[in-house]
Order: structure tokens, then C-alpha cells, then sequence
């Protein structure tokens, strides 16, 4: 493994392998979250950037996991390159990105993307499919022939990593890991652990 001191040049450099052997999947990671009462929850979400500020997602601030950082902003993301053999562990505080930032991204998707972000109530509970379509329906009709507005209830966030670790396979399940962990003067110490 690259001995860096710097975990998001590491990062960097795992991401464009995968992008090389995945180009389609090497932006899923699983997203970790939490409830106030402690009760974890992980689904999958898509990386859209990343920088040294941290590693940007979107979704609809009135779904569970939005609900479960607005009450414990810390989270934990998990990205498994099967074909590399490499995993990468990340937690850290999450901060919503700017509403500039969020509609610069809103804007790139693809229109049947943008109205299902107007017609989905994600994580609630809905009557019926037919529910679901009849709101697509109407977001479609409503914006015929202009711009899809982005939703107020839909945007970023920034995981801002304090620990990172990553772990390479090795033979005889002697697998690298190293752990990388922000101190107090907010500069990375690296470890190498025990696999």
C-alpha cells in the first residue's frame, strides 16, 4: 500500500483504480446513521464529489437518514471495491452543503431524476406504486416545457471525515490496514492496525 500522510490523496488515488475496473459503481458507498436513541440505520447512496472539506451526497431532507443526522450529524461511510480487494471506512460530522451548491448538482441530473425528486415523499409511508405515479405525473405536467425547480426539501450533505482506514487483502489473511485519525491540531496521524 502507497505510504501517504495525506488520507484524501490516498483516497484519491483507491478512487480513480476503481473508477478504472468499476466506472459504474465506484461511487457506491453505504451510509451509517443513527437515531438520538442510538439506533443505527445504513443504506446505500451515490459519492458525488469529494474534496479535503469532505465527501458530498444528496437526498431528500425529510427522509429517514436526514431526520437521523439532524438529530446526531456524525455518520460512517463504507466503500468495498470487491475487484481491487480494498475497502475504505470513513466517519466524521455532517454539515448540508450550500443551496448554491446543491442546485449546481440538481441541475446535472436527468429530468426524469429531477421530478422523481419532486414526487417521491421519500421514507414515508404511501397508499400504493399508483400514489407514486399519479405524483410524477402531476410533477411532469406542472413542469412542461420549463426547468425543473429544485426542491426546498432536497439537497447535500459534506461528511467531513475525523477517521479514515483503509484495508487492502493480503495472502494468508494478513490484510494491510491503516487508520488514519484527525488530532487536535486538526493534522492526520496514521497507524497501521492489527487485521
Amino acid at each position: 500500500m502507497k505510504n501517504t500522510e495525506d488520507p484524501l490523496v490516498l483516497f484519491s488515488l483507491w478512487f480513480q483504480d476503481a473508477l478504472q475496473v468499476l466506472p459504474e459503481q465506484a461511487n457506491v458507498t453505504s451510509l451509517a446513521t443513527s437515531s438520538s436513541a442510538g439506533h443505527p440505520s445504513v443504506r446505500i447512496v451515490l459519492l458525488k464529489d469529494f474534496s479535503k472539506k469532505g465527501f458530498v451526497f444528496y437526498t431528500n431532507y425529510e427522509s429517514r437518514k436526514a431526520q437521523e443526522i439532524e438529530s446526531t450529524p456524525y455518520a460512517s461511510m463504507l466503500f468495498y471495491w470487491h475487484i481491487l480487494e480494498r475497502q475504505i471506512r470513513i466517519e466524521g460530522s455532517l454539515k448540508k452543503t450550500s443551496r448554491k451548491q446543491s442546485s449546481k448538482y440538481y441541475s446535472t441530473r436527468p429530468r426524469d431524476s429531477q421530478l422523481g425528486a419532486h414526487a417521491s415523499p421519500q421514507s414515508q409511508v404511501i397508499p400504493s406504486r399508483e400514489y407514486l405515479e399519479e405524483r410524477y405525473n402531476k410533477f411532469e405536467r406542472k413542469f412542461e416545457g420549463c426547468t425543473v425547480s429544485l426542491p426546498k426539501s432536497w439537497g447535500g450533505y459534506c461528511l467531513e471525515p475525523q477517521r479514515m482506514e483503509f484495508w487492502q487483502q493480503c495472502p494468508r489473511r494478513l490484510h494491510d490496514r491503516f487508520l488514519y485519525t484527525k488530532n487536535s491540531q486538526k493534522l492526520w496521524d496514521r497507524s497501521c492496525l492489527a487485521p
